[in-house]
């Protein structure tokens, strides 16, 4: 099963490192992972998507609430959450591809950010399946290139993750 883990940790240099650390040393995979300071400087927000069982997410939620760094660690996946994730992508636009790429962008609410003579590079924001279903809707020869910037979420109505 697919989680969503937020966690609340201390700003500091190596924070990220013992968090992943941690993953990698129990043979656990990321598939994605964003960090940014909160409204409080002293404060990070990372959110990791991760797949496994409910007893490997009780694993991995005790042992991340044992590092020094982290303060508080909850599963979004848990209850109602918003997620949205944010994707780049450069395609080859000549000829007839160019409106056919421009339809299919908007088709997927993106907006093209750059335009020559060759290729469009489009954003996206959506649920990591949306951004997926634009990518297979695509020809896969006109992509050439991709960024992602992995899941970032929060809980819905009063689930804060605060201290």
């Amino acid at each position: 099963m697919r989680h969503i883990i937020s966690i609340l940790l201390e700003n500091e240099a190596g924070a990220l490192s013992h968090v992943a650390g941690l993953f990698s040393a129990r043979g656990y995979n990321i598939e994605t992972l964003t960090v940014a300071p909160t409204e409080d400087a002293s404060l990070s927000r990372m959110t990791i998507v991760t797949r496994g069982s409910d007893d490997v997410l009780e694993q991995i939620t005790k042992q991340l609430n044992k590092l020094v760094d982290v303060v508080k660690v909850v599963d979004l996946s848990e209850s109602a959450h918003v997620e949205r994730e944010l994707m780049l992508i450069k395609v080859r636009a000549i000829g007839k591809d160019r409106e056919e790429v421009k339809r299919m962008a908007d088709i997927f609410r993106g907006r093209i950010l750059d335009v020559t003579e060759f290729t469009y590079v489009i954003e996206l924001t959506g649920t990591s399946a949306k951004l997926d279903s634009f990518i297979n809707a695509l020809d896969a020869g006109l992509i050439l290139e991709t960024v992602r910037t992995g899941v970032s979420g929060i809980g819905r109505s009063d689930r804060i993750l605060k201290i």
